[in-house]
């Protein structure tokens, strides 16, 4: 049957689907009684809500009033249950709506909790400390996002246009080089281009996405210069490589 323009402007808005973020959050907060998770007006619950919302503004994700309310958190808590053997194992089911990504991240942490708490606590870190950071960048061009998630993924990459932090790990290469060249193949913009190449490169932030709202601080250290194409193949698939293994591609 044809849909007309009258049934589209009746058919009723939905929120956004869990993303990869909020579902580790929610199944953290599930794994820290399964046996009994925390009920609907559970501070716990409550302070999961409040925290998804501004994540979700920090990102510009929009939603509609009951985006993630306490509700929304427990019931999406709730349809993690039937995938824990603890709980099927006794005849029961659990709640079955929801999204296909809810199996995607039981099977990937339900037998790796340390990884899945420290992930969770990274991007609880990230949201309460540099949701500012995460609205800075609006549009994210530059490759895939990571295994870790959208925010990880976004404060990195704030964190590598640095442009005060980037200037001095340039004029650190500069004082101990006297060049500007990719760490990955040695590709120098000023050697290849002249006067136009020279100052150019680009900064990758090289510590792990889950250890980077630790301290809210990013040393030099912590970036390495490449040129374009090599911070591109970094970012291109996941998993992201590492400077060590991009290099290794090279030779």
């Amino acid at each position: 049957m044809e849909t007309t323009e009258r049934d589209v402007e009746a058919a009723p808005a939905r929120n956004p689907a869990w993303s990869r973020d909020e579902l580790i959050l929610a199944l953290d907060l599930y794994f820290l009684n399964p046996a009994s998770p925390p009920g609907k007006q559970s501070q716990e619950v409550i302070e999961l809500s409040r925290l998804l919302n501004r994540m979700g503004r920090a990102l510009g994700v929009h939603g509609l009033g009951d985006f993630r309310n306490p509700n929304g958190v427990y019931m999406k808590m709730m349809n993690f249950r039937r995938f824990d053997p603890a709980y099927t194992g006794q005849g029961r089911v659990g709640l079955t709506r929801g999204n296909k990504d809810e199996q995607v991240v039981w099977n990937e942490f339900a037998g790796d909790r340390p990884r899945l708490a420290k992930l969770a606590a990274a991007i609880r870190a990230a949201v309460e400390r540099d949701a500012d950071e995460l609205v800075e960048l609006s549009i994210d061009d530059e490759g895939m996002e990571a295994p870790e998630g959208r925010v990880l993924t976004r404060l990195h990459r704030v964190r590598e246009r640095n442009q005060k932090l980037v200037e001095q790990r340039k004029t650190k290469a500069l004082r101990e080089k006297g060049a500007l060249t990719c760490e990955v193949c040695e590709f120098d913009y000023e050697k290849r281009y002249g006067k136009r190449g020279y100052g150019f490169i680009e900064a990758h932030h090289t510590r792990a996405l889950a250890s980077l709202p630790e301290n809210g601080m990013t040393k030099l250290e912590d970036l390495a210069l490449v040129c374009a194409n090599c911070h591109r193949m970094i970012h291109a698939q996941k998993p992201w490589l590492s400077i060590e293994e991009l290099r290794a591609t090279l030779r």
